[in-house]
């Protein structure tokens, strides 16, 4: 009796073994399927990339950067032209004397 029960649990072993072995083949198609899916739905929503999007953040960064160097020298033009001669109002339209 000791060899049929040592066969029995053999064959167990085997069945388990293949069990698993087939658990995994189809986690790894249930992922490769779940992937699909997410790429093809990320194709639709037309989305960017995080390289893309790092690049456009980069000019963001560097235009504000240059507004507020301009807005500084702006201010220092019209600090300086304030001090050279008083700046008049600009003449209005209906102010304009009529002839």
């Amino acid at each position: 009796m000791p060899i049929g029960s040592n066969r029995l649990f053999d064959e167990l072993s085997r069945l388990a073994t293949d069990a698993m072995g087939a658990a995994e083949g189809v986690r790894r198609e249930a992922g490769a399927v779940a992937r699909g899916q997410i790429d093809r739905l990320t194709q639709t929503l037309d989305l960017v990339s995080r390289e893309e999007f790092e690049a456009v953040r980069d000019m963001a960064i560097a235009a504000r950067e240059e507004n507020d160097r301009l807005a500084a020298r702006i201010a220092a033009l019209e600090a300086q032209l304030g001090e050279a001669r008083p700046v008049a109002p600009a003449a209005d339209a209906t102010d304009a004397p009529t002839d």
